[in-house]
């Protein structure tokens, strides 16, 4: 049978629902207004400022600015520090030599040629790299190893503070021939 009270329950029950919806939405608008009506400015929360000039040269004073030179850096580094940096390291590589692990081992790596620790099977990014792990050529590797050598299986994220990587090439440094 038919029940109109219960279909004014249910007519109410809506009404009420959009009056809330419309008292919500009428609130939030009055605390949260951006602004952007009739005869109103916008303005912007958050302003980048850049530079129109964008020449090549400003753009590599603006690296150099950013990074500091990395042999200062390096004469400064201390390599009780840097021990405590190899603790990242450790969990795949050792300092003994021949104590190969998932990394080469680390005894006399810096000046040593790239990817010729006895023992270990280098991915073939590195093996084409040749040369010499030189101080400078360590502290860019180290900043992100995909990046120096992309396919190389290590799969370290790198070391992002130029401190960082001075004091453990300093203390890699002091564990060799």
């Amino acid at each position: 049978m038919f029940n109109t009270m219960r279909l004014v329950k249910i007519i109410g029950g809506f009404g009420g629902a959009l009056l809330a919806y419309l008292l919500i939405y009428m609130v939030s608008g009055a605390l949260y207004a951006t602004g952007g009506g009739e005869g109103e400015e916008q303005v912007q929360a958050y302003v980048v400022e850049t530079d129109d000039g964008g020449s090549a040269a400003g753009e590599e004073q603006a690296t150099q600015e950013a990074e500091p030179d990395f042999a200062a850096i390096l004469a400064e580094a201390d390599a009780e520090k840097g021990a405590k940096v190899f603790g990242k390291c450790k969990a795949c590589h050792k300092l003994e030599k021949g104590a190969n692990a998932t990394g080469p081992y680390l005894f006399g790596v810096v000046g040593r040629p790239v990817a010729t620790a006895e023992g270990f099977k280098y991915s073939d990014a590195l093996k084409s790299l040749g040369g010499n792990w030189e101080p400078e050529r360590l502290n860019i590797f180290l900043t992100k190893p995909k990046d120096y050598a992309p396919g190389t299986k290590m799969s370290f994220a790198g070391l992002k503070k130029i401190t960082d990587r001075a004091n453990l090439i300093a203390y890699l440094s002091t564990i060799g021939e």
